[in-house]
Parts: structure tokens; sequence; C-alpha cells
């Protein structure tokens, strides 16, 4: 039997149903994976989609990160994603101040309070672990940070599901996800110019305060517009990676109860655990980028001038990277390659150790809430949504 010809296309049921079967035939077959039809490209292999991270000067970031917006060159607003150097260099370095290890450990009580708050409303005859506990409190945690008003956090969470939603088939932005980007911009401009005018301590009126170098060399302050765009992508970012990485983690250890098991004998192993879900089922699926040259990897040739995806998810399993890789198992040999499940090189996760800490805190947390549970897994509900993956549903029944 001849095996069916391998298509990849990011916005295809079967790929946001299961992403990881395309992903090893891609690796297998089509490591530089090529789209005749959308011109594009994509890559699979460790080896090669490492490597394209790092080269910041042969892929750039400044078209966008999804191939709608790096096809049409259509950037939607000033925002650290879609910078190159020196611009990219001189944003992060003023925005790393905001996440050093003391800012992010100032943080925990605060992560430990709202896991606790929500957990204690759960019903554990009825719990979507999604809806009622990682969708909730991550998005509280980093819009408290940036500074917007409590009334406002959760629907912040609403605007990034909306914007990132793509139905089967939909590659460019529809109606509603402009909308939602529109009233999500509008919203955080609102609150910028708010804070000009009556500054705070939060993360919003920092910026406002703080200086990069401008073209010329001397110092500026950034525009509202800059502001704006940093604030809506950290919602963004701080909200999506560890609710998704904390419903696809519920559902990985059900599948695995052993490795649950592990945690109940050792809590020490959560810090372990949660690196294994960042490489097995990492909410960030690839990054789009534009080549600016033609470029070797180490599995072929990237022409110039065209959309390259870079595959972070299919590279974590990459057995060529790490034994056993499409194995799950919080106890392997992390030094063998490097984890891409948030990012690497210059646009790697600003937020990573504050989604690390927040994750641990409630793996922690669900291990005293459920230390036995069921997934219901014919009622699981699988997102579709451009670059990320993971569950908007993920049923729990806690087992007494």
């Amino acid at each position: 039997m001849t095996k069916p010809t391998l298509v990849f296309n990011p916005v295809a049921q079967e790929y946001f149903d299961n992403p990881y079967e395309i992903y090893r035939r891609m690796r297998d077959e089509a490591p530089i994976y090529y789209d005749e039809e959308q011109d594009f490209y994509a890559l699979t292999r460790h080896a090669d989609v490492a490597a394209a991270f790092k080269d910041h000067d042969g892929f750039s970031s400044a078209r966008g990160c999804d191939l709608g917006m790096v096809r049409s060159g259509d950037v939607p607003q000033k925002s650290i994603i879609f910078m190159d150097p020196p611009d990219h260099r001189h944003m992060r370095s003023l925005l790393n101040k905001a996440f050093t290890p003391r800012a992010i450990q100032s943080q925990r009580d605060t992560v430990v309070e709202l896991v606790e708050q929500y957990l204690s409303k759960a019903d554990p005859d009825n719990f979507d672990v999604v809806q009622d506990f990682s969708g909730p409190f991550p998005v509280e945690v980093i819009t408290r940070m940036a500074g917007v008003p409590e009334e406002f956090r959760q629907q912040v969470r609403h605007w990034i599901d909306t914007s990132l939603h793509r139905k089967p088939g939909q590659i460019e932005m529809d109606d509603e996800n402009m909308q939602a980007n529109i009233d999500s911009g509008m919203y955080y401009y609102g609150l910028v110019q708010e804070r000009r005018k009556n500054p705070q301590d939060d993360m919003i009126s920092r910026l406002i305060a703080a200086q990069i170098p401008g073209e010329n060399g001397e110092m500026r302050q950034l525009d509202d517009i800059e502001i704006t765009g940093f604030t809506t992508l950290l919602g963004g970012a701080g909200a999506e990676t560890v609710t998704k990485l904390v419903g696809s983690a519920v559902v990985e250890f059900a599948r695995h109860p052993e490795q649950w098991q592990k945690l109940l004998d050792d809590r020490s192993k959560i810090p372990a655990a949660v690196e294994e879900l960042l490489r097995y089922v990492g909410p960030v699926q690839y990054n789009v980028r534009y080549s600016l040259k033609d470029v070797e990897l180490p599995s072929g040739r990237i022409p110039a001038n065209k959309p390259v995806f870079l595959m972070g998810a299919a590279a974590n399993r990459d057995p060529r990277a790490f034994d056993d890789g499409e194995t799950f198992d919080i106890d392997r040999d992390r030094t063998q390659a490097q984890n891409l499940g948030l990012g690497y090189g210059i646009h790697s996760c600003l937020g990573a150790a504050l989604a690390r800490m927040e994750t641990a805190i409630a793996l922690d947390h669900l291990l005293d809430f459920m230390p036995r549970f069921d997934v219901a897994f014919d009622r699981l509900e699988r997102v579709n949504m451009q670059n990320v993956a993971g569950y908007h549903h993920v049923p729990v029944k806690v087992l007494n």
C-alpha cells in the first residue's frame, strides 16, 4: 500500500487534531518541506530548526510570525516579536528588566494565591481544567503585572482566544480576528494614555518612563503605539502559554499515569516534568520567519525571500536529537539537545521563567487537588489556532 502524499497544511482540521503524526512524516520524508501551492518552506528536524532560530541574519522576524502576516509583510503593530537587531536588542534589554529573577520571584505569592483561589471554587465531580483553572489564572498574573484593572483581566483572555482562532482552511485573518485585535489594541492604548497622566507601580508606567537608543544614537522614550504593542503581546503570550501547557499536562498525565505517580512520590521532580511537558506538548507549535538570503542548513538549502516555518514542536520530538523522542518521560536526560519549547536565540520567550514557575505551582496544587483523576477523553476539545496547540476543554472527574 502506498503512503498518502505528504501534505502539511497549517490550517487543516487534521493538523489541528493531531500535528505530531504529520511532523513525524515531515522529519523522515521531507525535512526541508516545500509547499508549491502556498510557496512556503517548513523545517522539522531539530538541527535545522535550532540553527534557523539562531540565525537572525538569514531569517527575519520583521514581517511577522504567521504565514498570512509574513506573506503580506503587513505587520499589525510595533512589537518586539516583529523586530530584528538592532531594534530588537534595544527593546529586549529594556524589557528584560521586567523579568529579572527577582521580579519573577516577587510574583510567586500572587501565583499561589490565584491557583488556590481558582481550585477552591472547582467542582471535583465536574472539573474543566482549562475553563475553570488554567484559562483564568495565568492571565490574571500577567495583566496584574502590566497594570490592567481587575474587571478587564479576563476580557484580555477572550480577545486573545478570538484573535488566534482559525477556521479550517483559514490562513489570513478574518473580521472576527481583526476586531479582537482592534478591541484589545484600543483598550491598551487607552490604558497607556491613562498611565501617562497617572503613573502607578506597574509595567506600563515603567515602560512610559524608560528610554532606549533612537536611530541617531540619542536616548528616546517609547511612544504609545510601541507600549501598546508590547503590552498586547505580553497579555497574549503570558496567558496562552501556561493555559495550554497545564491543560495538555493533565491530558498527558492521564495517558501516562505512571508519570503522575512519580510526581506524587517525589515533588522535587516537578521542574523536570515542566521541561518534559514543554518538549513533548509545548503550546507553541511554530514560528514563521522570512528568509533574507539563501541559507544552508544541515538538511539542505532554503532560498531567499520565502516564508519559512520553524517547527519547534516537531523538532522537540526528533529522535535524532532525543532518545525515544516520541516518548513522554519526565526523567529523561535533558542534556541531549536544546529544548525549543519556549523558543531559542534572540526571540526566546521573555517570560519563560514566569511560565515555568506558574506551571510548576499549578502542578504542585493539582497533585493535592486530584491525586487520582479520570479525563473524559471523548469530551476533550482541541483549539484551532495559528501557532498554538492545546485544549479548550479538558473535563476531569476527581477520584476518591
